[in-house]
């Protein structure tokens, strides 16, 4: 593009340290008129005077909203907690309805013990007790779902009680919610007085029925609205994805793009100003994976959650629910539903599966996983060569460390089909130095075909200080029976 005009330009530019983020120095240009253009690959034609300093690499520079624009957003943004001291008060209200419930059951006691209540004063009675009830969960939904909509996050990711609704909560989902919840009160009102009908006018039934299915078409024009909405959110979502920032020989700037540690298979990678394309560091299982070859190749707007898996490199997408529990012989099905909580992620504690090949260890691994993914923790999967090939590249790169605390960032690790290969003493002390890195400070979950008592068949002298830390706070599942996979193709080569 070319400039021309009569008046000053400035353009700030920042240039950004491509290891961290963080801007190191502002490089200021300013251009004048009547100065020739500079021209070239990548550039603007922009008039500049001779003493101005050469132009910033295309590449790297970012413009920088102006400091008072930002401070002005930022004031405005801080306005939001005015809503806190609402919710606050909403509470009250909770409480004034709890006063309600004990003396309306007391109430209700009292007469059924001096024998002044007959059936349908009990039935009146419990009906208000449920629509007491009713009304305060949609006031939890209002209190939580709003403050954690409009407010700021509760940060409930992972806790044994997070609400299920609270996980995928936004503003069409909780409009929706709380439209469906006032259709029960009003059923629960509408009930009340079909019970009691003798004492209900006809023109109180006939409004308080038309008012009901006002209720009802009301919530269902808002589920219905919230489709198109979500669409129109995610359309809006692509339109300003990474495609955006793509500059080169066109004149536009190229704007730095932040990727995880995990996603950079060198030093020398990291110090690249171009937009990251690097091989991730855990080598793909198979070409027809589930998932692509890197989790940031698909541009299209995709939920927390699915960022979150499709990150975790999970060689298929699989779900606890799915797992055939009837197929292992001895199996501690108590054990699954605990594991399905995730308090041992919480707790920092670790998952081993052991068992014979095809029961299932690999499954119950990455199904938890995908269940971590979806309550907010970061995972990453790989098998034991996998986990092998990345730190013995970090060590050779000497920045094991940096590795092992770059991990950190992830609750969550899965080390899949250990003891299938066995590996020398070099090896070996990598995977010690994970497992004792992690130790009570993050969570690990190893399949393999072994008995963490013949580790040492694995990795030789580093197996019984391993296998202490590892087993020290873990969950051990033993699994067993015949491969599920032999027995479908024995079960398909007989028909």
């Amino acid at each position: 593009m070319s400039i021309h005009s009569n008046e000053w330009w400035e353009f700030r530019f920042t240039a950004v340290d491509p290891k961290n983020g963080d801007p190191r120095r502002s490089l200021p240009q300013v251009t004048a008129q009547g100065e020739p253009p500079l021209s070239g690959p990548g550039h603007s034609h922009i008039h500049a005077p001779p003493h101005a300093p050469p132009p910033a690499s295309p590449t790297v520079p970012l413009p920088v909203v102006s400091q008072p624009s930002t401070t002005l957003g930022y004031a405005l943004f801080a306005t939001r907690w005015l809503q806190a001291p609402l919710y606050f008060g909403l509470v009250a209200a909770q409480g004034v309805y709890v006063y309600k419930f004990f003396n309306e059951l007391w109430n209700l006691i009292l007469r059924c013990v001096t024998g002044q209540a007959n059936e349908t004063y009990v039935m009146l009675a419990v009906l208000k007790l449920v629509d007491v009830v009713m009304i305060a969960n949609l006031l939890i939904m209002v209190i939580v779902g709003g403050y954690e909509t409009f407010v700021s996050r509760i940060g409930l990711q992972g806790h044994r009680d997070q609400p299920e609704w609270l996980s995928h909560v936004n503003s069409n989902v909780l409009k929706v919610k709380l439209a469906t919840a006032i259709v029960g009160i009003s059923s629960v009102h509408l009930l009340q007085m079909f019970v009691d009908v003798h004492h209900t006018s006809q023109h109180s039934l006939l409004w308080g029925t038309v008012i009901h299915m006002a209720f009802i078409a009301s919530a269902a024009i808002l589920a219905y609205m919230s489709g198109p909405m979500a669409e129109h959110g995610d359309r809006s979502h692509k339109g300003h994805g990474p495609a955006q920032g793509q500059g080169g020989a066109d004149g536009g700037c190229s704007a730095s793009t932040s990727v995880p540690a995990e996603f950079s298979t060198s030093a020398a990678a990291t110090r690249a100003p171009a937009p990251v394309s690097s091989p991730v560091p855990i080598p793909a299982q198979a070409a027809d994976s589930y998932l692509s070859s890197s989790p940031y190749e698909n541009s299209s707007y995709e939920t927390g959650a699915e960022t979150r898996i499709r990150a975790a490199r999970f060689p298929s997408r699989k779900q606890l629910e799915e797992f055939d529990e009837d197929h292992p012989r001895d199996f501690d099905r108590e054990v699954l539903a605990r594991l399905g909580k995730l308090d041992f992620v919480a707790a920092r504690r670790n998952v081993v599966f052991v068992g014979p090949p095809g029961t299932g260890k690999t499954h119950l691994a990455v199904g938890l996983g995908v269940r971590a993914c979806q309550a907010g923790h970061q995972v990453l999967f790989a098998t034991a060569a996998q986990w092998a090939a990345r730190l013995t590249e970090a060590r050779t790169a000497g920045r094991l460390a940096e590795e092992l605390a770059a991990l950190d960032a992830h609750p969550l690790l899965i080390v899949d089909e250990v003891g299938y290969t066995p590996f020398d003493a070099d090896t070996a002390h990598l995977f010690f130095q994970l497992v004792a890195h992690r130790y009570e400070r993050s969570s690990l979950i190893v399949t393999g075909d072994r008995p963490l008592g013949r580790w040492d068949e694995i990795f030789g002298g580093a197996a019984p200080a391993m296998v202490d830390r590892l087993a020290h706070h873990a969950e051990i599942v033993r699994l067993e029976g015949d491969s599920y996979r032999m027995r479908r193709a024995t079960s398909a080569w007989a028909e």
